[in-house]
This record gives C-alpha cells, sequence and structure tokens, in this order.
C-alpha cells in the first residue's frame, strides 16, 4: 500500500513539474520556440496583415515561405498603403500593421515597432530619360517646382511631369522628409500604389517619380542620388541617402495569437535574412 502510494505521489509530482516546464516555455516571449515551430510545421492558425504596398515582394515573400514550412496556417496580406495598415492593426483588424515609415510619437503611445529590413527609395524616370543622376537638392527643387525642365539638369527641353505618392504614404513620408520638401510638393499627379507610380513613369518620357528599391525593374530606370546608386549594399552602409525602415507594426500590450508570434518571430529572424534580400530590401540580422 505504501508503495502504491508512493509511486501515485511521484506521478504527480511529474505532472505538476511538466506543467510548469510548459507553461515557462511558452508565451509571446519565447522567440525561440516559435522560430523552431514555425520551421517545424507545427503551427496552425490564421496570419493576417495590412499596410505599405512598398512591402509587397518581401511580406509576400516571407509569408509564402512560413505557410510552405506550416501547411496549416492561411497567411494574408492587403495592400492598403502603411498609413491605412497603421489603422488597421490599432483598431484590431490585422495581426500585424507594414509600414514603410517609421511611428510618429503619437502612434508610438499604443503600438509598438519593429524594424524587419531596411529600403531605398529610388528615384526613377523613363528609360528615355538622358538623366543619369541627381544631386538631392535638385530632387527637392523638382519636386517643390523650382526646377521645371529636364535641360535645367542636364536633360532634353521639356516640362518635367512630377509623380508622387498619395499622403499616408510611408514612401512619400520618407521621401519628403529626406528631401525636405514636405508640404511643398507639387505633383502632377498623386497615386495610391507603388505599382501605379512605376507604370505612370514607365507611359511618360517626361515624368519622373519614387519608388521601393524592392519594387523596381526593367520598364523604368533608376537614378544616381549624389553619385550613388540604390544597392543592397549602399543601404546598408548608408551611402545611399534616400532609405527608410520597413516596419512590423503591433498593438502594445496585446498578444498575438501563436500563429502570428510564430510568423512575427520567424520574420525578424537571422533566417529570414536571405529571403529578405532577394525580395529587394536589406535584412536587418
Amino acid at each position: 500500500m505504501k508503495l502504491r502510494k508512493l509511486v501515485f505521489a511521484a506521478l504527480a509530482l511529474g505532472l505538476v513539474l511538466a506543467v510548469l516546464t510548459s507553461c515557462g516555455a511558452g508565451g509571446a516571449s519565447s522567440q525561440a520556440g516559435s522560430s523552431a515551430a514555425a520551421q517545424s510545421g507545427g503551427i496552425s492558425g490564421t496570419v493576417a496583415t495590412d499596410g505599405s504596398t512598398s512591402m509587397e515582394k518581401v511580406i509576400g515573400a516571407l509569408g509564402e515561405a512560413f505557410m510552405n514550412a506550416n501547411s496549416g496556417v492561411k497567411f494574408t496580406y492587403n495592400p492598403t498603403g502603411s498609413g491605412s495598415g497603421i489603422t488597421a492593426v490599432s483598431e484590431g483588424r490585422c495581426d500585424i500593421g507594414l509600414s514603410s515609415r517609421a511611428l510618429k510619437d503619437e502612434e508610438k503611445k499604443t503600438l509598438t515597432a519593429t524594424v524587419v529590413a531596411l529600403d531605398g527609395i529610388s528615384v526613377i524616370v523613363n528609360t528615355q530619360n538622358s538623366v543619369s543622376g541627381l544631386t538631392v537638392e535638385q530632387i527637392g527643387k523638382i519636386y517643390t517646382g523650382e526646377i521645371t525642365n529636364w535641360k535645367d539638369v542636364g536633360g532634353s527641353d521639356a516640362q518635367i511631369v512630377v509623380i508622387g505618392r498619395e499622403a499616408g504614404s510611408g514612401t512619400r513620408d520618407g521621401f519628403e522628409s529626406i528631401t525636405k520638401t514636405a508640404e511643398k510638393c507639387k505633383y502632377r499627379q498623386e497615386l495610391t500604389s507603388t505599382g501605379d507610380v512605376i507604370a505612370a513613369v514607365s507611359q511618360n518620357p517626361d515624368a519622373i517619380g519614387y519608388a521601393s528599391l524592392a519594387a523596381v525593374g526593367s520598364t523604368v530606370k533608376t537614378l544616381a542620388v549624389g553619385g550613388v546608386t540604390p544597392t543592397e549594399a549602399t543601404v546598408k552602409d548608408g551611402t545611399y541617402v534616400i532609405q527608410r525602415p520597413f516596419v512590423l507594426v503591433t498593438k502594445t500590450g496585446t498578444t498575438l495569437s501563436a500563429a502570428a508570434q510564430a510568423f512575427f518571430d520567424y520574420a525578424t529572424s537571422a533566417a529570414a535574412s536571405d529571403i529578405i534580400s532577394k525580395a529587394g530590401a536589406v535584412p536587418t540580422k
């Protein structure tokens, strides 16, 4: 009888220790555990992201890799723009907001920003344009209307068509902050996505625009700025000055679901660096 009681006591003690160990290893702070689960395919549920259109390639590649490792996860991305993404996570309409600008002081009161990558903002022109580079000062003067003809910066005699993003865009915020043109730009067109800006510039030989380095392809021409062409290396070492962060935005004090936390941990880990690089951005790990 005594032996049976001792066995039961030992089993009970083992069960208690197992529960305590499990509780200690879980939770949002256990990044190693979540990352391991992400790699092993043991996660299920949904991960909803919303925000920056400039982050499309990066977040799309990360989401695809995460789903490939976790067949039970559904990952979604809603390309609404940085401002809308910040609002969406603040209102609880998505798990993670996506912003291609730093949070403002007011936003920092309730939200937390985690930089997942860096991105150069490429200044782009039509492939027929003979201009190969501009200074930050020249770019600023073009966007504020002080320079209106391409011949004044070494190009042909043609009126410059100034194209940019809509108010609230993270790309616009970053571009205007660095070129010191906030509230001064005289846009001919204000478009609602990175893709729209690239398409508009590709179709107009006199246009100038700006777009995420990660999104720019061969349909437009990328200008050197101050003699430096935007590349992963020049963004990382800071010699290309028109750059901004790619940010994952979460609601402070709100615990993410297991699936969303696992994705967050994966995206911000060194394991994701190669995917981020291949998507055209600069990993921070």
